[in-house]
């Protein structure tokens, strides 16, 4: 299968970090924005080392159809990114959905006719001006079909994005690791705004009480959902799981927290809204996940989803 074309929908720093090095690597992109771009971006990598590249940028989609479709915007944007273009876009063309949480990617991989995959990362980036992405610490993508098809098309894109500087292994339970994810940003992300404090912060009084009042509640979600943490069982495998994160970006600002920070909407329905709806399914009281959405929701007059 070849993948020579690339169209990414979301020009914020995983689109724009996804669009350098594979243009980097020899890759077609055209790299689709509500804002003109400059065509020239620059990628600053983790050695320091600063790249300049060409990609196309657009406020509409160009003619024809690409390859690959990766839709890199926010969780709260990408339906309304992907129905933008849907009339237009063949049947069968490859979407890869690049959203945090678990809210989206169910939605979308319903109803776009292609072939889906869900990828999560733990690659570092952030948007430094209009022509600039910084790639501030190398991670690792997980890449995936909801119901675990679609093999060879991920191990293709999973090849791919490797070449291209982004490790990338596709795995045939990517639902189970998306939400490992959720359970992670969960007990940080909608804290860490609320509080405006850096990740770290969360070891310390009062804050760790909350932390573990959330994992407390996500534990319970996760065992009626039928997943298991990837290491241990139970509350201690996912209190290690949380803690180990926690203490690995201590001096980090959360995606939330900038969003915040910024003025802009953030990510919290797509975060906490997939668990306390999972918990009302088991009939499961989680007092802390419902107050941080509401919460959340209320500061940016939105009604909780």
């Amino acid at each position: 299968m070849a993948l020579q074309t690339h169209w990414i929908v979301g020009p914020g720093a995983i689109g724009r970090l996804l669009a350098l090095r594979l243009a980097q690597h020899g890759q077609r992109i055209t790299l689709l924005g509500r804002r003109p771009l400059p065509d020239r971006q620059t990628l600053v990598t983790p050695q320091g080392d600063v790249l300049s590249l060409e990609v196309i940028t657009r406020t509409r989609p160009p003619g024809g159809s690409p390859d690959l479709l990766h839709l890199t915007t926010k969780a709260y944007a990408a339906e309304a990114a992907y129905l933008e273009l849907a009339s237009r876009l063949p049947a069968d063309l490859p979407l890869v959905l690049w959203q945090n949480g678990y809210h989206t990617q169910p939605r979308l991989a319903t109803r776009h006719p292609g072939p889906v995959l869900c990828a999560t990362t733990t690659e570092g980036a952030y948007v430094a001006a209009d022509d600039r992405v910084v790639h501030a610490g190398r991670g690792n993508t997980l890449i995936g079909s909801l119901k675990g098809g679609h093999g060879d098309l991920a191990r293709t894109v999973a090849s791919l994005l490797s070449a291209s500087g982004l490790p990338t292994r596709a795995v045939p339970d990517i639902r189970r690791r998306l939400w490992h994810k959720l359970a992670i940003n969960a007990a940080i992300n909608p804290l860490v705004a609320h509080h405006r404090i850096r990740n770290g912060e969360l070891r310390d009084t009062p804050f760790r009480d909350e932390v573990e009042a959330v994992i407390g509640e996500v534990a319970r979600v996760m065992q009626a959902e039928g997943i298991a943490p990837p290491e241990g069982s139970g509350l201690d495998g996912w209190r290690t799981l949380v803690w180990r994160v926690v203490e690995a970006t201590a001096n980090n600002r959360a995606s939330m927290l900038q969003d915040v920070l910024a003025g802009r909407p953030t990510e919290h329905v797509a975060i906490l809204g997939p668990l306390c709806e999972a918990a009302r399914r088991h009939d499961l009281a989680t007092p802390r996940l419902d107050s941080l959405l509401k919460t959340l929701a209320k500061a940016q007059g939105t009604v909780p989803g």
